[in-house]
């Protein structure tokens, strides 16, 4: 295997071999000109955060500024919507579905060193995959760690660092995040703790 190979198979990896340093500067130079591009200017955006990432979608916004290691390393599904300030450590896979918001500086980090002090002055390094399902809203603040998976239907709460998988269909809030209930059908016509929809459309329609 080369360092490539380890770094996506969630082995320890050393950065500066077999061309992955080229790969930074790559992503680097895209992310220099989304992050300067003109937020009018959708098109260029949209062609832009497509050369960076894998989008499976057609719909999809990402708000400057946006940091990554590689981009090539996230996938994710249709109508994907990041705020400000994102970061996405991707020496690891970061798989995102469908219909998946993050709030405002929301960090996926599948980066990380070995805890020993010798161990990690070695300089080897490692990334683990992170998956998230469909249907995820990720608040801000959250801090998303290493070898993490989060269910579908879910809700991350502002300022958590989820260190472990979190099910489907739960509210998952603290440091370290926990489940602290989960999501029925009596959620569905609240839109904020208990206040009562006063519309009609609220539910999307499906075909």
């Amino acid at each position: 295997m080369n360092q490539k190979e380890r770094m996506l198979a969630g082995l320890p990896f050393k950065i500066w071999h077999d061309g992955l340093l080229d790969e930074l500067d790559r992503a680097k130079k895209i992310l220099y000109d989304y992050n300067r591009c003109d937020p009018r200017n959708k098109r260029k955006r949209d062609r832009l955060i497509r050369k960076l990432i894998n989008v499976r979608g057609d719909w999809i916004c990402v708000d400057q500024p946006f940091h990554c290691d590689f981009g090539s390393n996230i996938t994710v599904g249709e109508d994907f919507y990041a705020n400000v300030n994102c970061t996405i450590l991707d020496c690891g896979r970061v798989t995102i579905g469908d219909n998946v918001l993050f709030g405002p500086n929301v960090s996926l980090l599948t980066a990380g060193h070995p805890i020993h002090p010798e161990s990690r002055n070695s300089r080897y390094q490692y990334g683990i995959e992170i998956t998230i399902g469909d249907n995820v809203w990720i608040c801000a603040n959250a801090v998303i760690n290493p070898g993490v998976r989060i269910g579908n239907n879910v809700v991350i709460g502002s300022g958590s660092v989820v260190t472990k998988d979190i099910e489907d269909n739960a509210i998952a809030v603290g440091n370290p995040c926990k489940v602290i209930r989960h999501i029925t059908d009596d959620d569905r016509k609240y839109y904020f703790k208990d206040r009562v929809f006063d519309v009609d459309d609220y539910i999307r329609k499906t075909t």
